[in-house]
């Protein structure tokens, strides 16, 4: 076994007992309430999933692993020369609990380059597609076609013991995301530049690579490139790309089957889309106004417009945060080191200082604070990024290092098939007339 797949297999054996010891002694308290409102409203709140890899503070944001976005910007390995963190680094504090050495974050870059070779099959099924084919479909569509290479699936089909699932979901999670940036960059070359392809630079970690592969040499682009698919990687269990992947998951799909499930869920408007609304609203801002450097006033007006319109400010809200998100100031702070006079990007801080006060004075808005999403686009602009379509792409990458974590984790630990009671309404109501006990 390798040195990571060694050290994870002896942190999960100690965390497994120690679960079992858990749910033995404990197994019968309760951690809430369930309220119809909930059952009928996307289940916000309700307490039902187990993931170890990172959890999301309403005050804080997310940590992962413990630690604080800020805290892994100064505490997780870098590229030479580089000040953001390296994605590497990130998953073996997701996969182990410990943060790494700058020789195990180089090991995984490394794992990753050795396992990065994606068979010709895969290319071939995304030719298949027509150009006009939106960028999520073609990258889902290449997941599932690189799917002939699971190991779990023939391991599985011979009669595998449950004691090895981890062992196959591992190596699975570690191809899968090593072929990702080779993959997405293919899509975005094939639809975007002609075709015309950028082979791999096997002396690149795995960010810079995927920005290289881009057709992106820029030594700051590189550093975004990591800085996003760090910030981006996990967020807790409950949002709908890591629930999904999980739950798909627990039926013992492959990690393949599994993750292009949860990416099918962020092609969702109402999730990985959100980045691309974002950029989308703020040019049609500046279009309506006249100006590509709006001022305060001007965005002020232009926000009231869209509210009494009926629509939302994108980028602006989240189901768990109650403050300004982290991930939104991390990227606020690269702006100001590397592209501080760029008009787009000062806009989107114009809007951070105009949205939140008017979201407030309605009184009805619980978190009227930006976003990872408020932000992203406009510095991947910057750089000649107007592809708006592949920006969920981008998240898909990064969001495999987290899912891909969890999962390993689900198979080590031997979480069962996910199968929650439903009820109808018409249970409901006899139960509030006292005439059932749909609880019990």
């Amino acid at each position: 076994m390798g040195i990571i797949k060694d050290r994870f297999k002896a942190k999960a054996d100690i965390a497994s007992a120690e679960i079992k010891s858990i749910v033995k002694e404990h197994g019968n308290k309760k951690v809430g309430e369930v309220t119809l409102a909930q059952i009928y409203q996307g289940m916000r709140g309700i307490t039902g999933l187990v993931t170890e890899t990172s959890l999301l503070d309403a005050q804080e944001g997310i940590r992962f692993r413990g630690y604080s976005i800020p805290e892994l910007q100064q505490k997780l390995p870098k590229a030479p020369k580089g000040g953001e963190p390296l994605p590497e680094g990130l998953f073996h504090l997701m996969l182990v609990g410990e943060l790494p050495s700058d020789e195990e974050a180089n090991h995984i870059t490394s794992v990753w380059q050795r396992r990065s070779h994606v068979p010709n099959h895969v290319f071939a099924t995304i030719d298949a597609l027509p150009l006009s084919t939106h960028p999520m479909t073609m990258f889902v569509v290449g997941v599932m076609a690189l799917q002939t290479e699971s190991n779990f699936a023939k391991e599985y089909s011979k009669g595998m013991n449950k004691k090895d699932y981890w062992n196959a979901t591992y190596d699975d999670a570690m191809d899968l995301i090593a072929r990702l940036p080779r993959i997405a960059a293919y899509i975005y070359r094939r639809k975007y530049k002609n075709n015309d392809h950028i082979q791999p630079n096997g002396l690149l970690d795995w960010a810079g690579n995927f920005a290289h592969m881009m057709g992106y040499d820029d030594e700051s682009f590189k550093e975004l490139m990591r800085l996003y698919m760090t910030i981006h990687a996990d967020h807790e269990g409950g949002n709908v790309s890591a629930h999904t992947t999980h739950l798909v998951g627990s039926a013992l799909s492959d990690p393949f089957l599994s993750y292009a499930a949860g990416m099918n869920g962020l092609a969702g408007p109402l999730h990985g889309l959100a980045n691309q609304e974002v950029i989308k609203w703020i040019f049609e801002m500046q279009e309506k106004l006249g100006t590509d450097s709006p001022s305060k006033e001007q965005i002020a007006q232009y926000v009231q417009d869209t509210l009494t319109s009926g629509k939302v400010v994108p980028g602006y809200g989240h189901a768990v945060l109650r403050k300004t998100d982290p991930r939104f100031t991390a990227q606020m702070e690269f702006g100001k080191k590397h592209m501080p006079d760029d008009k787009l990007v000062n806009t989107v801080w114009n809007i951070y200082e105009t949205v939140p006060p008017i979201l407030q004075s309605l009184g009805k808005i619980k978190n009227p604070w930006p976003n990872v999403d408020a932000h992203s686009g406009a510095l991947l602009v910057h750089y000649g990024f107007v592809e708006y379509e592949f920006y969920t792409v981008l998240f898909a990458v990064s969001r495999a290092l987290g899912v891909m974590a969890s999962l390993c984790w689900d198979r080590a630990l031997g979480s069962p098939l996910e199968r929650p009671k439903s009820v109808t309404t018409e249970s409901v109501k006899l139960w509030l007339e006292g005439k059932d006990q749909i609880w019990e």
